[in-house]
């Protein structure tokens, strides 16, 4: 900006040299013909703001300042006279800050890679605050002052102070996913006319769903005797005591008695918040799914039908569909080695439906 000052300041004076032999008539032709082009320009521009750049704005402030007010206002200037002062202030507030600033005074600035490591530190550690890292840099042989861990972590927006040690919800669920377990309760209505409530869980990690049953009448007994037997299936497939968490939300339809099965297995309930659907947040886009492809598009007579209908989408969803999570595999199906050359040329696709053609999956003709 110093530079394109510079050089406007010279460019100026020598207009202001070439002034100097005019007769004040020449000058005041001068002045009506330029008056006359500043205003076809502002036709031009109608309601768009000029393009001034840092320089133009130091080299008007500095021009114009000096003259008062009703001065300004009769020179017809692009902009208001309040901008041209404000233009000044910010001027000078930037020149004062540039000769105060002396770059040789203070400590050293951190180096690079140890702001680098400090981040990292933070980030992989969201419990610690600026004290653990500092001690840890310590050990690191790493030799820097408390406070200045606290001032790079404060000027990357991360709190440096203890109130990081809570663990978020996120967090959380990242952390235990191959623990969790979330269950909820679907609403839909089948031809007949009849409502039913579908009971359904879904593994976290694994993403592998789990249709607990169906019924028109979801009793306190129906809802128990439906954990029970998710209890026996994680136990009978060796994966109960990997299942620390189990996450719902408050319907009354699940009785008090669960929290007690779940808890003699191990297993812990948690709670999501009133009308806080996130907080099951992985067994809510599954319902979104379900209604998406098979809800919406079957025509489901009765409790019957909408049973076998659950079994095939079960099964479909486990280990066909893909997911982005599991970096396009199924929940119980591992993505496949990758074709040869040989074998794409001579590829040969054939499609299942299942569903009646709801649902469509594709596989490699035998």
């Amino acid at each position: 900006m110093l530079a394109r000052l510079a050089c406007i300041a010279v460019t100026h004076a020598f207009t202001a040299l070439r002034l100097i032999p005019m007769n004040d008539h020449d000058k005041d032709i001068e002045i009506l013909a330029l008056r006359h082009q500043l205003a076809v320009l502002q036709r031009r521009l109608g309601n768009q703001r000029p393009g001034f750049q840092a320089a133009d704005r130091a080299f008007l402030a500095t021009l114009l300042a000096p003259l008062p007010r009703a001065a300004l206002r009769r020179l017809r200037l692009i902009v208001s006279p309040d901008t041209v002062l404000r233009w000044h202030r910010d001027f000078m507030n930037n020149r004062h800050v540039r000769l105060s600033r002396n770059p040789r005074a203070g400590r050293p600035r951190t180096v690079t890679s140890v702001r680098r490591l400090i981040l990292r530190l933070a980030e992989e550690n969201p419990t610690w605050g600026y004290r653990p890292i500092h001690g840890e840099l310590t050990l690191l042989g790493i030799k820097l002052a408390p406070s200045t861990v606290w001032e790079i972590l404060k000027a990357e927006g991360v709190d440096p102070a203890t109130q990081r040690s809570n663990v978020t919800w996120a967090t959380f669920l990242h952390s235990q996913a191959e623990a969790i377990l979330a269950m909820d309760f679907i609403e839909t209505v089948t031809l007949s006319g009849q409502r039913q409530y579908i009971l359904a869980a879904i593994h976290h990690a694994r993403r592998g769903v789990r249709v607990l049953g169906t019924t028109a009448h979801p009793t306190h007994a129906w809802v128990t005797q439906a954990i029970k037997n998710l209890v026996m299936d994680l136990e009978d497939a060796g994966r109960l005591a990997a299942i620390k968490f189990v996450i719902r939300d408050r319907d009354a339809k699940y009785p008090a008695a669960i929290a007690e099965i779940l808890g003699q297995a191990g297993i812990r309930t948690v709670l999501t918040a009133v009308r806080t659907p996130r907080m099951n947040s992985i067994m809510e886009r599954w319902v979104r799914s379900l209604r998406r492809e098979l809800l919406d598009r079957a025509l489901l007579w009765n409790e019957a039908h909408l049973r076998r209908a659950l079994r095939e989408y079960e099964q479909h969803y486990n280990h066909h569909r893909t997911h982005r999570t599991l970096q396009a595999a199924a929940p119980l199906h591992a993505v496949p080695e990758p074709l040869e050359p040989v074998q794409i040329e001579r590829l040969g696709i054939r499609r299942r439906d299942r569903l009646g053609g709801v649902l469509h999956e594709y596989q490699h003709a035998s």
